[in-house]
């Protein structure tokens, strides 16, 4: 296996228990998240805590393993599943592609926008490439004040420089009203692909003062020297996170 996609999918979310198996315009929305990534993998498997999931993933002809339910994050919880899917297939694999398991619209081309972070023939990408991410540019009228959309900024080599959920840079001598107009402020958007010996290592580091202070993970990566590539694209994400989150993607016309 050159790729791998596991999609976390953890059954106890605070603000919306069951997540996974929600309904989402008829279909669940682990169902939707698989089959987006079915269109660009042949190994797809969901990682889940609680057997309701992982029933639910079989009997619409998904893959799924079944991991702790003391994981403290999704990261440590994608690592045990792919030693898991190692084990069965009899082979390692060299990248692994995390996608979440609350975003039933992500598209194919967002995918094939963070593979390509690894692709050799990309200059200034592979091998450097540790972990790969995206980001999308906020439009005009955009929120760049909410602390529940993590920023990004990046250099020119397209590796990250740091994560916040304030809004980064700060923009001197401006108005705060018209700092998205001065300046291309980015949006993070939590799709991650990971080579094999880095998911190991990341998912055995300390949680850190930066990490702590934001409650950011990928922080705690930055500040252990690891290089995040960004790649930005030019799709929206609709992540859900609470009920009121899928009314709202019906009044715009998403479902």
């Amino acid at each position: 296996m050159k790729f791998l996609a596991i999609i976390p999918a953890r059954y106890g979310s605070t603000r919306f228990p069951g997540k996974p198996l929600a309904d989402i315009g008829g279909k669940l929305m682990i169902k939707r998240v698989y089959e987006q990534c079915s269109k660009v993998f042949n190994d797809v498997y969901v990682a889940t805590d609680d057997q309701r999931i992982l029933d639910a993933v079989e009997n619409f002809g998904g893959r799924a393993v079944l991991t702790s339910t003391e994981h403290p994050n999704g990261t440590s919880r994608v690592l045990e599943a792919m030693y898991k899917i190692e084990t069965l297939y009899g082979e390692k694999c060299e990248c692994i592609i995390n996608v979440q398991g609350d975003e039933p619209f992500i598209e194919p081309t967002q995918i094939r926008e963070l593979i390509s972070c690894f692709d050799p023939g990309k200059s200034g990408q592979s091998p450097q490439t540790q972990v790969a991410t995206l980001a999308k540019r906020f439009l005009p009228g955009e929120d760049i004040f909410n602390p529940n959309t993590p920023k990004v900024v990046f250099g020119k080599d397209g590796a990250a420089l740091y994560f916040s959920r304030s809004p980064i840079p700060f923009v001197r001598d401006r108005e705060r009203e018209s700092w998205a107009s001065d300046y291309p402020f980015f949006r993070h958007i939590g799709l991650y692909g990971y080579r094999r010996e880095v998911l190991i290592k990341i998912a055995n580091l300390e949680p850190t003062p930066l990490e702590s202070a934001e409650h950011l993970e990928q922080l705690r990566w930055l500040e252990n020297g690891i290089r995040i590539v960004v790649a930005e694209t030019s799709f929206e994400s609709h992540s859900i996170d609470t009920p009121g989150d899928i009314e709202l993607l019906k009044l715009k016309g998403v479902i």
